[in-house]
Parts: C-alpha cells; sequence; structure tokens
C-alpha cells in the first residue's frame, strides 16, 4: 500500500463526491487531510461551512486524521491565508489537490464579465495562488505533490458542450498553469499533474449514490498522482469508471523550433487551403463539430 504517514493534504472540493472520494483514500493511507469546501450550491452560490465539517466527521468516524477549512479561496489573500494556517499548525503541506469547480452554462451570446471572472476564479486563480502560497514550503522541504483538475469537455472537441466556453475555458487554462508549474517544480522534487475525472456527482444531478461511474473509481488516479511513487510530472490523467489513461501534448520528432515544426509547407493562404488535409488530418466524422 502507498505510505502517506507523515503528510499533510489539502483537499479542495472536499466534502463532496470526487473530492471526498479523494479524501478517504488518501485518509485510509495515513494522510492527514485538510478538507476544504465551502459549501456552495450547483450554481456556485452561497456558502455553508457545515458541508466541509460533516465530511471531517465521516472521516474520524472511520478512524482517519482530518480538519475543516471552509476559507475563501476566490482571493489571492484568502489562499495565503489558508495555506499560511496549515504551515504553521503542521509544520509542511506536502500535498495540494485543486478539486474545487463549478460548471455553468451561458451561451456565448449571453456570456457576462461576473460568468467568466467566477469560472476564472475557481478553475484558474485559486490553483494558481494555492500553488504559489504552498510553494516555499515545498521547496524547503524538497518535496510536494501538486494536482490541477482539468475535464474532457475542454480537452476533446468532441466532447465540447454548446454554452460551457467559461467552463472549457478555464479548465484548458489550469493545463497551462500544469506545464509551467512541472518544470518550475523539478528541481525540487515538487510533481504537478492534472487530473480529468468523470463521475456522477451532484454536478451531474446525481443524489443517489451511482452503480457506475463512482466517484471512488476516479480516486486511485489522484492518490497516484499525489504519492512519493509518482515521478513523472506534466501529464494529464484521464479517469474514469475504475480505468486510467495517461495523455499529453508530444512535440513532432526532430523538431527544431520555431524554425522548423516537421508542417506542411505552404508560401500562400490559397497554398494552405490546397493542402489543408495533410495540415489537418482529422477523421471526416469530426470535421462538422469542429
Amino acid at each position: 500500500m502507498l505510505d502517506f504517514s507523515q503528510r499533510i493534504a489539502l483537499i479542495t472540493g472536499a466534502g463532496r463526491g470526487i473530492g471526498l472520494a479523494y479524501a478517504r483514500a488518501l485518509a485510509a493511507r495515513g494522510a492527514h487531510m485538510v478538507v476544504h469546501d465551502g459549501g456552495t450550491r450547483n450554481d456556485g452560490s452561497g456558502r455553508d461551512e457545515t458541508v466541509a465539517e460533516q465530511a471531517v466527521e465521516v472521516l474520524r468516524r472511520e478512524g482517519h486524521s482530518a480538519e475543516a477549512a471552509s476559507d475563501d479561496i476566490d482571493t489571492r489573500e484568502g489562499c495565503r491565508q489558508l495555506v499560511e494556517r496549515i504551515v504553521a499548525e503542521h509544520g509542511r503541506l506536502d500535498i495540494l489537490i485543486h478539486n474545487a469547480g463549478w460548471v455553468g452554462y451561458e451561451a456565448i451570446e449571453a456570456l457576462t464579465p461576473a460568468f467568466l471572472e467566477r469560472a476564472t476564479a475557481i478553475h484558474l486563480n485559486a490553483p494558481a495562488w494555492l500553488a504559489q502560497a504552498a510553494w516555499p514550503a515545498m521547496v524547503a522541504q524538497g518535496h510536494g505533490r501538486i494536482l490541477l483538475t482539468t475535464s474532457d469537455r475542454a480537452l476533446y472537441p468532441q466532447y465540447a458542450q454548446a454554452g460551457l466556453a467559461a467552463y472549457a475555458a478555464t479548465k484548458m487554462a489550469a493545463v497551462g498553469l500544469m506545464h509551467a508549474l512541472a518544470l518550475e517544480g523539478a528541481p525540487h522534487d515538487i510533481r504537478v499533474n492534472a487530473i480529468s475525472p468523470v463521475a456522477k456527482t451532484r454536478m451531474w444531478g446525481v443524489t443517489e449514490q451511482p452503480t457506475e461511474l463512482t466517484p471512488e473509481s476516479v480516486a486511485p488516479g489522484a492518490v497516484f498522482l499525489v504519492s512519493a511513487a509518482c515521478e513523472d510530472s506534466g501529464w494529464i490523467l484521464r479517469a474514469t469508471n475504475g480505468q486510467f489513461h495517461a495523455v499529453r501534448a508530444q512535440e513532432a520528432v526532430d523538431v527544431d523550433y520555431p524554425r522548423d515544426i516537421r508542417g506542411v509547407a505552404a508560401d500562400s493562404a490559397e497554398r494552405l487551403a490546397a493542402r489543408w488535409a495533410e495540415v489537418a488530418p482529422v477523421r471526416p466524422e469530426y470535421r462538422a463539430a469542429g
């Protein structure tokens, strides 16, 4: 069994669903859990501190070590205060999983600054500021594991949905953040990866315990990625129904970036149009959607 004894782990959005499944799996392996959850409703509004507290009660009844947190992580200062309090109380922070998210639908014609800013705050700003706050402690201890969350709705055009522009854009932004942090963390044994989980939760409108696509079936992926056994960084792990597949953008062989990307040569827009099938060899069934 992977051993997380003496490890301090912070998971956002851990009061319910996928986040709670992560917390239970890590706690069962010896980690002390900081269960963070603001207790927002499905539409992203409201706050309820009892959500995190009730999750901690579940963990403690199972014999695990856990504490609740419901700090506002929509701001840089809120993220800093949360992390600094954890480090002050425990002397370290080994694991940061940003699982908190929000699925909101707003067609592009109706998209408002407030709607986009809310998606940005939770999917991009929060993990960036949490990572920034955790970085000094992880560098000092020479070890850290950070796990961000993305979505197949952003990664693959065939899974895109109308109205999810804000969600998909900010979930893709998390991938760019992961790449940069993975590079910066390498000298300090700070491994940074992302997970793209699929599970039936309240975000799907599911209130009963599912018999398939369960939160528990994706938890092994998160547990591995934040363990000492994971020495890789900069990967996206697709996780669904007990199955896992790691993906990442890979440059072509013999590329001399940026002068020679081993691409199709075209000296005009007309020539590019004529050779487009070579430039973008996409299967016909994807062309209409793309």
